[in-house]
C-alpha cells in the first residue's frame, strides 16, 4: 500500500525557512522525501543548503524573488509541486500608536508578500498540472485581539487569498488551504519586547490544551495539506492552536 503522506519526487519551496515554523516546515518536508527551495531575508537559511535544497537569500515581497524562486525550483529539481507560505512578520501595538508606516511594512511581508509567492506559484503550477499551496496564517485571521490592527488585518487577508486561489485553481488542479497557529513556541516575539520566550508560555493556560505549541506541530499539519492525503481538502483554515479558538 502506498504511503500518502510520503513527499518523495515532489518539489517545493518555503518562504522564512530560516527559522520557527518556516524551518520546522522545510525540515519535515525534506524528510518525507521532497526537494526544496528554500527562501529568507536572513543568512542563516543558507544553512539548509544541500544536494536537495536550494538557497535565495531575499525579501519575500519582491516579485522578481518571487519568479527566480519559481524557475529555481523548475530549472534545478524539474517542477513546483508544494509551495508553502510562511515568511511573515508580527507587530503589537495599540491602534493608536500604529503608524502608517507600521502598518504598511506588516501589510507588505504578510499579505503583498504571500501574494506575489503565491501568484508566481500558481502560474506554474496551473501549466504544469497542478500543486498544492500552504499558507501560514493565524488565529488573528478569524479572531480578534487588542494591539494586533495590522498584523491581524494582514493575517485576514492571507486567509481570503486562500479561498480565492482554492476557487480559481480548483479547475486547473491547485489546492489552496491555510493553517491557522495559535501561541507557537517560536523566536518571533525575540527583538520586539524584552522577554518575548516568556511572554509566549505565559499564553499556555488560555488554549484549552494547557500549553502553547511547537513549530514541529505546525509543520505536521503543513505536510498533511501538501500531501496525498489531503487531495478532496481545499479553501480549509485549518486551526492549529490547541483549542482556542473552540472557546
Amino acid at each position: 500500500m502506498s504511503n500518502s503522506w510520503d513527499l518523495t519526487g515532489r518539489v517545493a519551496v518555503v518562504t522564512g525557512a530560516a527559522r520557527g515554523i518556516g524551518h520546522a516546515t522545510a525540515s519535515l518536508l525534506r524528510a518525507r522525501g521532497a526537494r526544496l527551495v528554500v527562501t529568507d531575508v536572513s543568512e542563516a537559511v543558507a544553512e539548509l543548503a544541500g544536494d536537495d535544497v536550494a538557497v535565495l537569500v531575499g525579501d519575500v515581497a519582491d516579485e522578481e524573488l518571487a519568479r527566480a524562486t519559481m524557475r529555481l525550483a523548475v530549472d534545478r529539481f524539474g517542477g513546483l509541486d508544494i509551495l508553502v507560505n510562511n515568511a511573515g512578520r508580527t507587530l503589537n501595538k495599540p491602534v493608536t500608536e500604529t503608524t502608517v508606516a507600521d502598518f504598511d511594512g506588516i501589510l507588505r511581508v504578510n499579505a503583498r508578500g504571500n501574494f506575489v509567492q503565491a501568484r508566481e506559484a500558481f502560474r506554474v503550477m496551473a501549466a504544469t498540472g497542478g500543486g498544492s499551496i500552504v499558507s501560514i496564517a493565524s488565529v488573528s485571521s478569524v479572531v480578534a485581539f487588542e494591539t494586533q490592527t495590522a498584523y491581524a488585518a494582514s493575517k485576514g487577508a492571507l486567509a481570503q487569498i486562500t479561498r480565492v486561489l482554492a476557487i480559481e485553481g480548483g479547475p486547473v488542479g491547485i489546492r489552496s488551504n491555510a493553517v491557522l497557529p495559535g501561541v507557537i513556541d517560536t523566536d518571533i516575539m525575540d527583538g520586539v519586547v524584552d522577554n518575548g520566550r516568556e511572554m509566549l508560555a505565559s499564553f499556555g493556560p488560555a488554549h484549552p490544551i494547557g500549553r502553547i505549541g511547537q513549530a514541529t506541530e505546525v509543520a505536521e499539519a503543513v505536510a498533511f495539506l501538501s500531501s496525498d492525503a489531503a487531495t478532496f481538502i481545499t479553501g480549509a483554515l485549518l486551526p492549529v492552536d490547541g483549542g482556542w479558538t473552540a472557546q
